[in-house]
């Protein structure tokens, strides 16, 4: 069984090599061109409209894209002090576009309109949203206890809301880190038995690459001749943002894999991704696949049985349970089309951030729009190689070194686990 698997494996790895797919928008002239028309249409004509009600859905998609492509200039600068002196006064749905882009470019700068809004809002995703804005700049660490005492506050007229629940938690820790379990259970045979899982290892700095290897249903880890099979996986959005919340980081804990995808999305690409749900993405039979299960109210003792008896009390991976209950949904595990060029000089390099998914390193050729590299098709092969996606996926922050995660930081669990 082991030497098909071996054989499996090197088909289709050398089947990357043959038939490479082609994306004509990675062109140089066609990136130029999407470039020239964010920064003209989307970014400036947008930003000179007038902000009105009616003209808030233009600022919107002007904040979206000053996060993809990190354009700032003054005059546009200058426009965003207009609308964070009217920020109390905007719909709800602004008002999160334009904290998660401030929070994305700014920095330090809006700290007085944030907070003048989270004391004036009611809506928990808006006051979390201002509550991780405040926690990140210089004043963070002086807000914190008046910040955890407001959201108690709001939490008791919103009574075991998920996003309260996690911002409470995220603000605990900002003066201790919990101390995370020795991974090994996790690379146990009898882990999870049956299932195909696809763990993808990061830091909890997700400026910095974490790393995803593949296990088969049968326990064994997949292999490419004698070398662990990896490669390396940004789960780090454009908002930065904590996992909880909508458009944040890939949360941290466990996800249903189920199947293969081909997106039509631009900025993903045509390379397979992998499908993937969230808790209470859809019916509980489904997410623990369990066809006895009839519990509509997702009991989150099934999601407990899910975790090696060491981490059932680790708090930080019950973040996807919460995230999924608090509506986050549509994350996968995908290749990339966008120019890495936006993000030049950031620790992620050439790496792409994305709106909260799971993303692969995929170089296009500029002159003809050819794939050249694509370690999404290698992750595809090898979960195919593996028995096919239909598993779960269990991302989790392993330390808060500030540097990708490689293949020796995991090594010592897979030799041990081997042994």
């Amino acid at each position: 069984m082991k030497v098909l698997l071996k054989i499996l494996v090197g088909i289709l790895f050398t089947q990357t090599i043959v038939a490479q797919p082609v994306f004509k928008d990675a062109t140089k002239a066609n990136r130029d061109k999407l470039y020239r028309n964010l920064v003209k249409n989307t970014i400036t004509q947008n930003l000179s409209y007038p902000l009105t009600d009616s003209t808030e859905d233009y600022w919107q998609d002007a904040f979206q894209a000053m996060e993809l492509i990190h354009y700032k200039s003054p005059w546009i600068e200058s426009r965003i002090d207009l609308a964070m002196t009217d920020l109390t006064q905007r719909s709800p749905a602004f008002q999160r576009a334009l904290l998660e882009m401030a929070y994305s470019e700014f920095g330090n700068k809006y700290y007085t309109p944030v907070k003048l809004l989270l004391m004036q809002t009611s809506v928990p995703k808006i006051f979390a949203m201002s509550a991780i804005y405040l926690l990140h700049t210089v004043n963070g660490p002086a807000d914190n206890n008046f910040l955890a005492v407001k959201t108690k506050q709001l939490l008791e007229a919103n009574k075991e809301n998920p996003i309260l629940e996690q911002l409470l938690f995220e603000l605990s820790q900002q003066n201790k880190k919990m101390a995370i379990p020795s991974l090994q259970p996790f690379f146990d045979k009898d882990y999870l038995p049956g299932n195909v899982l696809m763990f993808s290892f990061q830091r909890s700095n997700r400026d910095y690459p974490g790393l995803v290897l593949i296990r088969d249903a049968g326990g064994n880890f997949i292999k490419s001749d004698s070398t662990y099979f990896s490669v390396s996986q940004l789960a780090r959005s454009n908002s930065n943002m904590p996992g909880f919340l909508t458009n944040g980081n890939t949360p941290e804990g466990i996800l249903r894999m189920e199947g293969f995808d081909q997106s039509k999305s631009s900025f993903i690409g045509p390379t397979t991704n992998v499908q993937l749900t969230m808790p209470f993405e859809m019916n509980a039979a489904h997410f623990y696949r369990d066809s006895t299960i009839t519990d509509t109210t997702w009991d989150i003792h099934y999601y407990k049985d899910l975790l090696p008896q060491s981490f059932k009390t680790y708090t930080p991976l019950y973040q996807s349970f919460y995230a999924g209950k608090a509506g986050r949904s549509e994350i996968i595990a995908h290749g990339t089309t966008v120019n890495p060029e936006y993000y030049f000089g950031r620790p992620y390099y050439p790496y792409t951030p994305t709106q909260g998914c799971l993303c692969t390193k995929e170089i296009w050729s500029e002159e003809n729009g050819i794939r050249l590299v694509s370690d999404q098709q290698k992750l595809t092969d090898a979960i195919t190689a593996a028995g096919g996606p239909h598993g779960y996926t269990i991302v989790i922050n392993i330390d808060d070194q500030e540097r990708p995660v490689s293949i020796s930081d995991i090594l010592p669990f897979l030799n041990k686990a081997e042994r």
